[in-house]
């Protein structure tokens, strides 16, 4: 996630959050929606409840859900902790601190293992899901940012962001095994489960990244016209289709992987930055530093913009659960604390 530190509701809920903090002891809270701006606008969402993270109101990155253990673990930049948020209990269950100016954080469940790129130390850090501690740390280049994970290869891809190349990493061993000159400013990386690929946005470049994790040799550089600091990356195998967030222009590109052209581009908010998508529900979220997240629905392989919303102050994250429909946003100072705000869709 670039973050250079320059660039980088309705009143019948209250009774509903209410009962959920008696049931589970945690401090959850409403959020009212009248004490940050929050504007939800044409957004098919509702608010379900805020929740405090801990630590200072500082800034909060990546964010990465593991379904089988309900956990959702944060990466609170500011404050270099990995936060661990128990999404069933709607509370913070432990906070890992020392990993410096963390920035990427990715839970890979069939490891029991997350992963944590600590860009102050330029090192990627291991932390065990049973225990919540760290095991292993790992050369990751200059600027160690998202991550992605080819299970086949036993490899995790890391951007190194200003380094201009991606980290390879044998988990098997926790090493270092190799990296891949990009030429460029790297931005997000994500595994293609069907093609078993990676891909990787070279962000100074315009371009998209095709990397075969069987040698690490690079298969295509993807041209992307209309792109301007093509940060965000997610791809849906099902419909092959990757969709592109471009925060130098505001854009969301959609690329059809079939062809591995463009098809189609839409306005979102200014800096877009992390989306996430929802398969049942066919929504694609894409979060944006200036709080502003737009919505799509992706059905088919047809893609259109349900609208724009004001979620929160720098909502540039978030995650969905699959299960239970819930969207969260991690916030970093709503009323002087930081934040997990859970968005429900409803319509």
């Amino acid at each position: 996630m670039n973050t250079l530190w320059s660039r980088p509701v309705a009143r019948w809920l209250l009774p509903v959050a209410c009962a959920i903090a008696a049931a589970l002891g945690a401090a959850v809270f409403p959020a009212s929606g009248a004490d940050d701006g929050v504007e939800i606008g044409g957004l098919p969402l509702k608010q379900v409840a805020d929740v405090p993270l801990g630590g200072r109101p500082t800034r909060l990155d990546y964010a990465s859900f593991d379904p089988d253990r309900h956990l959702l673990f944060i990466a609170h930049l500011g404050d270099g902790e990995v936060v661990v948020f128990d999404t069933r209990a709607a509370r913070v269950i432990a906070r890992i601190a020392d990993v410096a100016s963390v920035h990427g954080v990715l839970a890979i469940p069939e490891l029991s293992r997350v992963y944590a790129s600590a860009t102050g130390s330029d090192e990627i850090v291991a932390i065990d899901e049973t225990t919540l501690k760290i095991t292993a740390r790992m050369p990751g280049g200059s600027y160690p940012d998202g991550m992605a994970y080819a299970p086949d290869a036993h490899k995790l891809y890391v951007s190194d962001e200003t380094g201009a190349t991606e980290t390879v990493i044998d988990v098997r061993s926790n090493a270092r095994i190799a990296t891949v000159p990009l030429g460029g400013e790297v931005g997000n990386t994500q595994y293609d489960p069907v093609s078993r690929h990676m891909f990787v946005n070279v962000q100074s470049r315009s371009k998209l990244v095709e990397i075969d994790p069987a040698n690490d040799r690079i298969l295509a550089q993807i041209n992307l016209p209309g792109a301007r600091g093509n940060h965000g990356l997610l791809i849906d195998p099902q419909q092959r289709l990757a969709f592109i967030a471009c925060e130098g222009n505001d854009k969301l590109l959609v690329l059809d992987m079939h062809t591995m052209h463009v098809t189609s581009s839409f306005d979102v908010g200014r800096n877009p930055d992390v989306l996430a998508f929802d398969p049942q529900l066919h929504l694609l979220y894409v979060a944006g530093e200036a709080g502003i997240v737009s919505m799509f629905k992706v059905k088919a392989g047809q893609v259109s913009k349900i609208g724009d919303g004001r979620i929160g102050p720098n909502a540039h994250i978030v995650v969905v659960d699959d299960s239970t429909h819930h969207a969260y946003f991690p916030l970093e100072n709503v009323q002087g604390r930081a934040t997990l705000r859970i968005m429900a869709p409803q319509g």
